[in-house]
């Protein structure tokens, strides 16, 4: 494996980072086909697999994590729901974990800057790419909702119960509690907790995605505009909460409910509206998976890997 490759060894990194505490890095090296929209990877027995938006769930594989190559799609053919919600049978944003031997894929369907949308789950033995089995839709809303289902993140917490977070452009980040048996939403449970908002217009927090860290839980998310290429502001916050429903809060104590949120990655050189983002663990360490868009290719969108710290505090930080 040539994980080295990534970036360097990590005490090089922590001197810079401490040194540089506000110059972000830039991505670590990737090559082969990189040009993804909203990544989410993880390694199986025979490597790396990473699925992003478009195309029935883009694939890509890795053996070392640096060389992509395409391998064609989660799904063969689009399942017929798919179509209410999207005229061009176009998933969105995957998330993929394995639990009890099996591979978890949520993923959205909707148009964009539309919220009749939904959030579907596919099943696999091997995570592998055609391998699907999909399993139909976890959760939806529609053209009176105050959000929209989409990029669904799933989070096991602490005691084994199953959480999914997701959305949503308008209103901020909400999360429903899962079956761990079946994956969909617990019967009987219908609390739609609200985990972060901001007060200015359009209010734009999405792309969630928890991870346990210690004694707290962490919500990385996207906040601004998306998907504008050059002219995109996204960036990457977080903020941590004792409980999985929060109150999230970030370094300075104020609440992701009131626009709250400490920045972990943002433009910086030709690296543009950096989001979409995942956490990954691996051999080596945490992982931030991310797309952005590269000022120096006419802002086409691309993959970037970072490792992850965490500082002294217990805050996280790119390297």
């Amino acid at each position: 494996m040539r994980l080295s490759r990534l970036i360097g060894t990590a005490s090089a990194a922590l001197a810079l980072y401490a040194s540089t505490a506000f110059a972000y890095p830039g991505p670590g090296h990737v090559t082969g086909d990189v040009v993804v929209h909203d990544p989410t990877m993880i390694r199986t027995s025979t490597g790396y697999v990473l699925y992003s938006t478009h195309g029935y769930l883009e694939a890509r594989t890795s053996a070392d994590r640096v060389a992509f190559s395409r391998a064609g799609s989660a799904f063969r053919t689009p399942p017929s729901w798919w179509r209410t919600y999207s005229s061009g049978n176009d998933p969105w944003a995957p998330d993929i974990s394995q639990h009890g031997g099996r591979y978890l894929l949520y993923y959205a369907v909707s148009g964009f800057g539309s919220n009749h949308s939904a959030i579907g789950l596919a099943t696999s033995t091997t995570g592998q790419p055609g391998s699907w089995t999909d399993q139909g839709i976890i959760y939806a809303t529609t053209t009176s909702s105050d959000h929209n289902a989409i990029d669904p993140n799933l989070l096991v917490d602490s005691s084994g119960r199953w959480w999914l977070s997701f959305g949503s452009h308008w209103t901020g980040i909400r999360m429903i509690r899962l079956d761990p048996s079946t994956g969909k939403r617990l019967p009987g449970d219908g609390t739609l907790h609200h985990l972060a908002t901001r007060p200015d217009a359009p209010r734009a927090v999405e792309a969630p995605h928890i991870v346990r860290h210690g004694g707290h839980y962490y919500l990385f998310a996207s906040y601004d505009q998306c998907c504008a290429g050059t002219s995109s502001t996204y960036k990457i916050k977080v903020g941590r909460s004792s409980s999985p429903t929060g109150p999230y809060v970030d370094r300075s104590g104020r609440s992701m409910l009131n626009g709250g949120g400490t920045t972990v990655l943002e433009t910086h050189g030709r690296i543009v509206g950096p989001g979409g983002q995942s956490v990954m663990r691996d051999v080596d360490g945490d992982l931030l998976v991310y797309h952005y868009y590269d000022g120096a290719d006419n802002g086409t969108p691309k993959l970037g890997i970072n490792l992850l710290g965490w500082d002294a505090d217990g805050w996280p930080y790119v390297y």
